[in-house]
């Protein structure tokens, strides 16, 4: 830790020894740095940190972020969003899951703070909340985009679909893209659920194998994703898997043979084989400092901080702007068409409604680790 303390500081001192910064913003967050979800935490707080400092070691501007943790439970969240307006934030990246990111925006909004999620992909996080934008694909969104991958790329349209009907995050996707895979053809044969108390995936998992399905969709989590893997495998049953963002992490899930993960594919933003200087530049300073490859969800902070930093300069925000006044000028620029962030995972817009557009991309797991599908063996 002290090691990682270190190597940040160093980074956002490198070039600004000398340097008489303009402005200092304020930027804080909620998020899971423990608990089950911290796989995700742990990304954005990372990513967002990296920005943080990058931004700072620029020279011009000072970056003072602050994640909290939130355990991924929303009366936490709110404690945690409590804390954050005393110590006088100005903006606010985050919170990260969907049931924290509920109740931060709805609080968020009528304080009338703005608020970035990089990773909440839930509708309801913005649905008639003007302040609150997404770096993240929506779950409609994803959906939609999943098919029209699938498609796209040849993969195989004899479909089952496993998903969690418990689960706003995983229904959504489900919905969208169960409508978009008729529209395109795609023979659905088979759909089965679960829900968050449910261990053993057998059954699912059967009723795919015996309905011949070639591909299996499941928009789901890491932690049931890994026990279908592992099952499916039992049952000498090895279809294309094909996930979404919250399947993101199964790799360093602790106990889990990565093995079993072997050629699954994931709708991401976020490839971290891209060539481009950037994403290369990223990927080295976040296995320097914590030891692994960065995933979406630390690249999409990484990005949302960019965006926050480079949205609060076009609109003239200043150390002193007080947080309400700076939320009525960074609705201004986000929505604004000409206001576009090139990051790293991707070309980013918002439109009124708080939700980005960018292109998806896909990774398959090869040998361990993600690969971009265009690089794929």
């Amino acid at each position: 830790m002290k090691k990682i303390v270190a190597l940040l500081l160093a980074l956002a001192m490198a070039l600004s020894m000398a340097a008489a910064f303009a402005e200092t913003y304020k930027i804080g967050g909620t998020t899971p740095l423990t608990g089950a979800a911290a796989v995700y935490g742990v990304a954005v707080y990372n990513g967002a940190s990296i920005a943080a400092a990058e931004i700072t070691a620029a020279g011009e501007d000072t970056i003072e972020y602050t994640g909290l943790d939130d355990q991924h439970d929303a009366e936490i969240a709110i404690n945690a969003y409590n804390t954050l307006l005393d110590a006088k934030i100005q903006m606010m990246l985050g919170s990260t899951t969907t049931a924290p990111s509920l109740a931060v925006s709805a609080q968020a909004f009528e304080d009338r703070i703005f608020m970035l999620t990089p990773s909440a992909s839930s509708t309801q996080v913005t649905e008639g909340k003007d302040n609150v934008f997404q770096v993240c694909f929506t779950d409609p969104n994803q959906g939609l985009a999943s098919a029209e991958y699938i498609a796209a790329n040849g993969l195989p349209t004899k479909v089952a679909i496993i998903y969690n009907n418990a689960d706003a995050y995983s229904t959504g996707i489900y919905q969208t893209f169960e409508a978009k895979a008729k529209e395109l053809g795609f023979d659905i044969v088979s759909v089965t659920t679960f829900t968050n108390d449910t261990t053993d995936f057998s059954t699912q998992v059967a009723d795919a194998k015996n309905n011949g399905a070639e591909l299996v969709f499941l928009p789901i989590y890491y932690q049931p994703a890994s026990t279908i893997l592992k099952q499916a495998h039992d049952a000498e049953y090895a279809p294309v898997f094909f996930g979404v963002d919250g399947m993101d992490g199964i790799l360093t899930m602790e106990g889990f043979d990565a093995s079993l993960a072997e050629g699954v594919l994931l709708l991401t933003p976020f490839s971290a084989d891209a060539e481009d200087e950037r994403t290369q530049k990223f990927v080295a300073t976040y296995k320097e400092l914590y030891n692994e490859i960065p995933n979406q969800f630390a690249a999409d902070a990484y990005d949302g901080m960019y965006a926050l930093y480079q949205a609060a300069k076009v609109a003239g925000i200043t150390s002193d702007t007080p947080f309400d006044e700076a939320c009525d000028k960074l609705i201004a620029v986000f929505t604004s068409s000409d206001f576009v962030v090139e990051g790293i995972t991707g070309t980013m817009t918002w439109d009124a409604n708080g939700q980005v557009s960018k292109t998806p991309k896909a990774v398959v797991i090869q040998n361990g680790v993600y690969v971009g599908f265009e690089n794929a063996q």
